[in-house]
């Protein structure tokens, strides 16, 4: 499950620091922010101090009952705050469990106390009252959470449904949501790595495994109806992708078409999957015109990522996923490439994860994840899509921050990724080029950096522009 067109609840004990995490929550997913006691203040004109102390606890149990059913209950998905004892209404457990993606945000005992001491709350003015509570509300909190969290970055990842840590290739069986039977799907290479783990961990769900080529070679028309005619699944069934961006966009595809569509969750083993191409639900395979021109939206009910897997990359591949991460710490004004490589997928994934759930169908500012893709899409399609996708897209940075006016930038790119110039052929780029997905009558709408952090996107520029820019990054 994830956060998309639902509310996301945050649950959990006082102190646990629901109201400052709200506010930061709601704004990473571009949403609204209610504290459903902030409702029930507004509403009845008193403090919830006031309320306990005049009317009673039972009393402030009704309002608050009241108000989360009525918060819980508006279309438009928020961010909503509900108090430490709200889970003891059995409405407002009810409502969670059918309609809202609920975090519980986690604290030990001491570090609650320590920042209610002294307040006005009226549960926390004796602290054997105080720790009696925490572990009475405790199992409610644990029982109606869809995930639990300590910061920000962790918020929004569970939001995405991205599971993130090491070894998750081992808890496949208890991270897939449903109890329908799974197809693994699986890049030839990673089946021989990790397979074994995948199917041993995916246990009696496993109905079948198929593996898929290496590569760009696995995103063709011939691979998706090979796996379309294969499949025996019915609805309740579910997809897992095994391998790199380019199994799970093959396997996103397949699943948003075969019976209409299924649930699907890919398992990311390179640093470009857990960063990127596994993250926001944009499927896709290749035609001879371009890349990704033939895809869907659709959504994953589980990203899976674990770090321990990028130990065994080849330096081919992490490149590329450098270029993705480089790519992400221009857009967030962040040298995250300087991070170790677990605290990089974490930083990028939750940064990604942020913007698509924000931005689900690319109708917006989801735009901006492709900076210098339009650039690195064109020269994979004139080199017949055996040019890596890394170094594609670090010609493509070059090449958008040449045009963004950011010299400095753009020498940072050639120190981290050394891009060298290719060999293709420069009439082929620049027709794929004119025909990215983002192109408009021909006219390719690029995005371009104003200042590390500071994105901008649809940008059209003088076609001689574009096409000397491109001609720059072509041996």
């Amino acid at each position: 499950m994830t956060a998309l067109d639902r509310h996301v609840a945050l649950v959990g004990f006082m102190g646990a620091g629901k109201s400052t995490l709200g506010p930061q929550l709601a704004e990473r997913l571009g949403r609204r922010f209610v504290s459903v006691d902030d409702v029930v203040e507004r509403r009845s004109g008193r403090t919830v101090a006031d309320l306990f102390e005049r009317d009673g606890e039972a009393r402030f149990r009704e309002l608050e009952e009241k108000a989360a059913a009525d918060v819980l209950d508006r279309r438009q998905p928020a961010v909503v705050e509900l108090g430490g004892g709200a889970l003891g209404s059995s409405r407002t457990r009810g409502a969670l469990d059918t309609s809202v993606f609920t975090l519980l945000v986690e604290t030990s005992l001491d570090d609650a106390w320590s920042r209610v001491v002294g307040s006005d709350r009226p549960l926390a003015r004796d602290e054997a009252v105080f720790r009696t509570l925490f572990d009475e509300r405790k199992p409610a909190y644990e029982r109606v959470a869809d995930a639990q969290i300590t910061d920000l970055d962790g918020a929004v990842l569970a939001c995405a449904g991205v599971a993130l840590g090491a070894r998750t290739l081992d808890r496949l069986g208890e991270l897939i949501p449903g109890d329908g039977q799974v197809a693994l799907v699986a890049d030839r290479t990673v089946a021989g790595l990790y397979g074994a783990r995948a199917r041993d961990a995916l246990g009696d769900r496993l109905a079948a495994t198929y593996e898929v080529p290496a590569g760009e070679a696995a995103k063709t028309h011939a691979e998706a109806e090979r796996l379309w005619s294969a499949l025996r699944l019915d609805r309740t069934g579910t997809l897992v992708a095994l391998g790199g961006g380019s199994a799970i966009d093959l396997t996103g595809f397949v699943a948003a078409t075969y019976l209409r569509g299924i649930a699907w969750t890919p398992v990311a083993t390179t640093l470009v999957a857990q960063v990127d191409a596994a993250i926001g639900g944009k499927t896709a395979i290749d035609v001879a015109g371009g890349k990704n021109l033939v895809g869907a939206f659709w959504w994953p009910d589980r990203v899976v990522c674990d770090p321990q897997t990028l130990e065994t990359l080849p330096d081919e591949e992490l490149d590329s996923g450098r270029a993705e991460v480089v790519k992400t710490g221009l857009l967030m004004g962040e040298e995250v490439w300087t991070l170790e490589p677990a605290q990089q997928v974490r930083r990028c994934a939750a940064f990604k994860s942020g913007i698509c759930l924000r931005d689900p169908r690319d109708s917006g500012e989801r735009a901006q994840l492709n900076l210098g893709h339009t650039f690195a899409h064109a020269l994979e399609a004139a080199a017949d899509f055996r040019l890596p996708h890394g170094r594609a897209v670090a010609l493509g940075l070059l090449a958008a921050l040449r045009l963004s006016g950011l010299e400095e930038q753009a020498a940072l790119v050639t120190d981290v990724l050394a891009p060298e110039p290719v060999s293709v052929d420069r009439e082929a780029a620049w027709a794929a080029l004119a025909r990215d997905k983002k192109s408009v009558e021909g006219s390719a709408r690029l995005v371009l950096l104003d200042a590390p952090g500071q994105p901008r996107w649809n940008v059209e520029l003088p076609v001689e522009d574009v096409r000397r820019a491109l001609d720059e990054l072509i041996a």
